[in-house]
Formats: C-alpha cells, sequence, structure tokens
C-alpha cells in the first residue's frame, strides 16, 4: 500500500538537482522561482579541474564527469527525490537530441526515476514559443559553441548568431555581471531573429531575461528558468511564476 505521508515542505514534489560543484547560481535561482509544496535538493558533481581555457580543457573537463554524475545521483536519492534535474547545459547538448536522449536514459535507467535535461527544456520551450530563428550566448569555448549550434539544427532550430563569451574558468562563469550581459543581448538582437537563448546554468540571467523581454520584444529563454518550468510542468505543476520571464509567467 503506498503511504499518505508527505514531506511537510515537499508534499508536491522534491526534485534531486545535479549540478557541477564550482556552480552557485543555479541553487539560488531555482529557490528564487519555488513554488508551494515543491522543494529542490542540491547534489554536487565533483569537478576537480575547472580549468576550461581552451576546447580541449573543456572536452576534459566533461569527460572527467561521468562517473562523478552516478555518484551525484546515489547521494540526492538517500533524500527520496521524486525527480531529478540535470542542471548542466554541455553535458545534456552534446551529442545533439540524440545524444541527449542517450544521455537521459542513462540517468533514469540508473537512478530509477525521470529526469529534466537543459537539452529537452530548450526543446520544450522553443516548441512553446513556437520559435525558429535564434541568436544564442553562452560562456563557452569554440568546442562547446558548435555543439550547441548543432544541437538546435537537430531540433530544427536555426542559431542565426551565437556569442561565447569564453569563460576561463567553471567558477568565473558566475563572475560574468548582469551589465556585461545585457550589452551582450543587445548586441545579439536583431529583426532576423525571434528569441535569445541563455545557455549555462552558472551564468546569472533569469532576472535579467525578463527584464530584457520587455525592451527587446521577444521571448529570452534563460536555461534555469526553461529548466525549472520543464521540470514543473513535466509534473503537471501550473503555478505560474513572476519575475522570471514569459515562459514561466504564461505557459
Amino acid at each position: 500500500m503506498t503511504s499518505t505521508i508527505k514531506d511537510a515542505l515537499g508534499w508536491r514534489k522534491k526534485f534531486g538537482v545535479l549540478a557541477p560543484s564550482t556552480n552557485t547560481i543555479v541553487e539560488p535561482d531555482f529557490h528564487a522561482m519555488a513554488v508551494p509544496g515543491v522543494t529542490s535538493h542540491m547534489s554536487r558533481i565533483h569537478i576537480r579541474n575547472q580549468d576550461l581555457s581552451s576546447d580541449e580543457k573543456m572536452v576534459r573537463l566533461l569527460k572527467e564527469m561521468g562517473d562523478e554524475i552516478l555518484f551525484a545521483i546515489d547521494r540526492v536519492m538517500t533524500a527520496g527525490v521524486d525527480y531529478l534535474i540535470m542542471a548542466m547545459s554541455a553535458e545534456t547538448i552534446w551529442e545533439g537530441f540524440e545524444g541527449n536522449r542517450t544521455f537521459v536514459k542513462r540517468i533514469e535507467d540508473y537512478a530509477g526515476i525521470e529526469v529534466a535535461s537543459c537539452a529537452s527544456a530548450c526543446k520544450a520551450a522553443l516548441e512553446a514559443f513556437k520559435i525558429n530563428k535564434i541568436a544564442v550566448i553562452t560562456p563557452y569555448q569554440p568546442v562547446a559553441d558548435e555543439r550547441i549550434s548543432r544541437f538546435f539544427n537537430d531540433i530544427g532550430v536555426e542559431v542565426v548568431r551565437l556569442k561565447g563569451l569564453r569563460c576561463p574558468t567553471a567558477i568565473s562563469i558566475a563572475e560574468v555581471s548582469e551589465d556585461a550581459l545585457r550589452k551582450y543581448l543587445q548586441k545579439l538582437d536583431g529583426d532576423d531573429i525571434e528569441c535569445i537563448v541563455q545557455m549555462g546554468t552558472n551564468l546569472s540571467a533569469i532576472r535579467l531575461a525578463d527584464e530584457a523581454e520587455r525592451w527587446l520584444g521577444k521571448p529570452i529563454i534563460a536555461i534555469n528558468a526553461a529548466t525549472w518550468w520543464y521540470a514543473l510542468r513535466y509534473n503537471d505543476i501550473q503555478d505560474r511564476v513572476y519575475g522570471c520571464g514569459r515562459l514561466l509567467r504564461e505557459f
């Protein structure tokens, strides 16, 4: 018989969040977007060397995370979570959309529960807005930016422009200021795009995206807002969240 006893705070859902140990943005972002009865519980993927200053070093970091992701799952599952969120965008888009399917299946088979990936969230968000042409901003090196463009091509979305910030370390991603991001968004905008997508869960953008939608007049999809939205809606939680962009407010 299924127990009717519920967690005192997570009485609707308890989300386990898998994020790099260097990430200082996604946890407070998720807390800022919290809705009643849904809690998020961070499990950190150990990053031993945070150097991202070249294509080779970024590829190395992603490869080294393979087993560490499973260790992070082991830890967070002890909290009795109902659902997982993979709060790292590069890992989920690296091998295109089919690669995302493979990644999600690997995590779900290991954990025994379902998982939201940033790649799945991006696809769902763009479909909600019926978007076909975008600009993208990332904190990454060229090797990751090329993979991101390929991923969007896989799902039938054209990347018209892309700005990679070339952040030298994993921690430095969180040090990109709102003023700097605002200028990049303005440069990326144009009549030839319908939306701007921000990748990189350690890049702080949910509040700026909400603001930028008003002065650019188009959707700005911040990856943390999209992933949180996807996790909520996948679990049939329809609460609207304000101050983080149109996606959570309207869909």
